[in-house]
């Protein structure tokens, strides 16, 4: 059985799902039931509306482009034929996302290699051609912003890197990493003081 994901069409669950029920999209809840019951059609439309989000979580935790198809597409098999377990009501997105994570988690473990993350830094320069000179002291920059990243605990990295680099909201990651809401505030201003900390020394 396979769910292709960067393969698919970039349209999401027939142009938009609904808007909220519950905190869930209707159209999400409806798909979600007709997988629950082997649609694989309604599930595919799932994998669309997941398939970015969940490209991004594998590529933080393997740190390199090369498995992180393989590690989603198989993430998202497992996840099908553990629908059963998925509670009626919840949010999908963390819980799919939890599957990622964890698969992985376990592809990282077995191949021992974790390569640098490369953040993409928004460009700033109106349009403008970036000099040499500037292109030098911007990889410094990201250069060391990775460091700091990297030397923090992994339970604050954790967070960092599922709300800025991610963008997912204080709820998600709090359901993600399976941690009160309070926790993800209190981690993510530990997390900043200690960057800011790192980085100034640096005079970033």
């Amino acid at each position: 059985m396979r769910f292709p994901t960067e393969r698919f069409p970039q349209e999401r669950c027939n142009g938009q799902v609904s808007e909220q029920v519950e905190g869930r999209p209707l159209a999400e809840s409806l798909l979600i039931e007709s997988a629950r019951k082997g649609d694989q059609a309604a599930y595919g439309e799932l994998v669309r509306a997941h398939q970015d989000i969940a490209r991004r979580v594998a590529y933080l935790v393997l740190r390199r482009h090369n498995d992180v198809d393989d590690v989603v597409q198989m993430a998202f098999v497992k996840a099908f034929r553990a629908l059963d377990r998925f509670r009626p009501g919840s949010d999908f997105r963390p819980w799919i996302l939890r599957i990622v994570r964890n698969e992985a988690l376990n592809q990282a473990r077995g191949s021992g290699r974790r390569d640098r993350l490369a953040l993409k830094v928004a460009n700033a320069s109106g349009g403008a051609a970036p000099s040499p000179e500037a292109m030098v002291v911007e990889a410094e920059r990201r250069k060391e912003v990775l460091t700091a990243l990297d030397d923090l605990p992994n339970s604050l990295r954790d967070v960092v890197e599922c709300r800025f680099l991610l963008g997912l909201s204080e709820a998600t990651t709090a359901s993600l990493l399976r941690i009160p809401a309070g926790t993800v505030k209190s981690r993510t201003s530990r997390a900043m003081e200690r960057l800011r900390a790192i980085l100034a020394e640096s005079d970033l």
